[in-house]
């Protein structure tokens, strides 16, 4: 079934047409008609399979479907992220998706000034995409009304609930209660204790979507593990760039402080950076992101405040510099790549302190990650001169050709001779 078939606004297909969508991924597929009847969804799906759109067209559709002009009655729907960095980028689909509709749609975050947020939403609202802190300090200043309401949706759910905005979420649903409302809960991973307090938010009959649930991580990406000492990290990276030039890289590590001492590393030996993690102002992040977005090479070095949800287009390779404390989030990370159609290689540098954490991860994916084998010389970044590619390299690029589907072989009918 394609987007055109949909029994949507002509103003949104357009937009999906020019976004270049035709048909919906199996997430799209499965929740949108939900959606549109209203009702409860809690929807599991890999990360990079179009989750976002999956409840942005039907709340475009509702609410561009039951307004007679742009101006705005009132937020109906909220959107709940975990990070400001998801709160712009879903904001940005909501736009793209929402153009030449009556639908107008606004992220805020905190981190900057709140008088021209007030004043945007002072101006009228209809889809609110926020994250907690400043959602509640502009509530409490009485700046932000909620009443109205009636799509609540949690993207990155487990996060949202991890994270311990579960009061959060009840306060909202506290407000609505006197109004019917529809809750949407969307993520990439989620564990039982997690999906219990999810239960707990949903209606009794909501729909339980599961797109590939025992395999958490797209099939479009590629995992290898390398076994290298944590002081040897460095140098291992630095090669692999120097290996892979003209490629947009992403490099995911511990902490803030390690983020830049990675890339002061980096700077050293010639590779430019740009690093994202908590420490930053608002403004450097989101210039850092958008720079990165259009760029079509580069290295980021980010913590895991990049790891949720983030679309960046092109990304060839994630390195796990450092292993992830929590296993989840190494789908998260790798989710970075191989997003939609493309394909995607995560390479992971797992020292001796990190095995446990490593088997985690393969506890998590249920199967073993392939094992880039160092030998003593190439461990020691002697690299042979008279190889063109290095034994690490040739599995990288051995990778990248992925098998693709058999294809039965078309039998050529004899031509018939002439009488």
């Amino acid at each position: 079934m394609k987007f055109s078939q949909y029994d949507i606004s002509a103003e949104i297909k357009n937009n999906l047409q020019r976004l270049g969508f035709k048909k919906p991924t199996d997430i799209q597929y499965k929740s949108i008609p939900s959606i549109m009847q209203g009702e409860d969804v809690l929807a599991v799906a890999q990360t990079g399979t179009g989750k976002t759109a999956a409840f942005a067209i039907p709340v475009i559709d509702r609410i561009h479907s039951s307004k007679s002009s742009r101006r705005s009655n009132g937020i109906k729907c909220l959107v709940l992220v975990p990070t400001r960095e998801l709160a712009a980028q879903i904001g940005e689909v909501f736009n793209k998706l929402a153009k030449y509709t009556r639908v107008k749609s606004f992220a805020l975050f905190g981190g900057v000034e709140q008088d021209a947020q007030i004043q945007k939403l002072q101006n009228g609202i209809d889809v609110l995409i926020a994250t907690p802190g400043r959602l509640f300090d502009l509530v409490h200043q009485k700046a932000l009304e909620l009443r109205n309401i009636d799509t609540l949706i949690l993207d990155e759910a487990d996060r949202m609930l991890d994270l311990g905005f579960i009061d959060d979420i009840k306060s909202i649903k506290q407000i609505l209660r006197r109004r019917r409302h529809q809750t949407l809960f969307f993520s990439a991973t989620i564990n039982p204790e997690i999906k219990k307090l999810a239960y707990s938010q949903v209606k009794s009959n909501a729909v339980r979507i599961q797109i590939s649930p025992n395999d958490p991580v797209s099939k479009n990406v590629v995992h290898f593990v390398m076994f290298v000492e944590m002081d040897d990290k460095r140098f291992f990276l630095e090669r692999f760039i120097k290996e892979n030039p003209q490629r947009k890289i992403i490099a995911f590590v511990r902490t803030r402080v390690r983020a830049e001492r990675v890339a002061k590393a980096m700077a050293r030996c010639g590779i430019e950076s740009v690093t994202l993690h908590g420490d930053k102002e608002q403004s450097l992040r989101s210039e850092v992101m958008q720079s990165f977005k259009k760029s079509e090479e580069g290295l980021l070095i980010a913590t895991d405040v990049s790891a949720r949800g983030i679309d960046i287009p092109d990304v060839r390779f994630v390195v796990n510099y450092d292993l992830p404390e929590v296993a989840e989030n190494y789908v998260h990370r790798v989710g970075r790549t191989g997003r939609g159609l493309n394909k995607g290689i995560a390479i992971s540098f797992c020292s001796a302190e990190e095995r446990q954490r490593l088997e985690e991860i393969q506890g998590l994916l249920d199967k073993n990650i392939e094992v880039i084998k160092i030998s003593k010389k190439g461990y020691s970044l002697t690299i042979d001169p008279t190889v063109e590619t290095s034994p690490l390299q040739k599995l990288i690029d051995e990778a990248e050709i992925l098998p693709r589907k058999k294809t039965k072989k078309k039998i050529k009918k004899p031509k018939k001779k002439g009488k």
